[in-house]
């Protein structure tokens, strides 16, 4: 059975850091791509960061310079680091799967995706 069980949130500061983890099972974990998503309350659901098979990766423009994403098959964990963290990243984070016929190619749009995980909630506070 195909699981991912995201780990890592927390109460942050602004200007902190994190790094949330996506730990999947039940798959080949190196033939999926893997996005990140967070969705603030109120708000729609939104992609942040993906990372492909192939480790194609592509991130929001809201996110560019502060988020990182990065994988270790051999661990079947995929990183999610945040930096210099704002008010507005307060959201619950989800990373999600989805099989690929393609190396290359990423997307940050939910429907690609078959396979969530129960998400993290991240919070940013003074």
């Amino acid at each position: 059975q195909l699981q991912l069980v995201e780990s890592g949130g927390g109460l942050v500061q602004p200007g902190g850091s994190l790094r949330l983890s996506c730990s999947a099972s039940g798959f080949i974990f190196r033939t999926y791509r893997i996005g990140w998503f967070r969705q603030a309350p109120g708000k729609e659901r939104e992609g942040v960061s993906c990372i492909s098979p192939g480790e194609t990766i592509i991130h929001a423009d809201s996110v560019k310079g502060r988020f990182t994403i990065s994988k270790d098959n051999a661990k079947n964990t995929v990183y999610l680091h945040i930096s210099n963290l704002k008010p507005e990243d307060t959201a619950e984070y989800y990373c999600a799967a989805t099989a690929v016929a393609t190396l290359y190619t990423c997307s940050l749009t939910a429907a690609d995706y078959n396979y969530w995980g129960q998400g993290t909630q991240v919070t940013v506070s003074s």
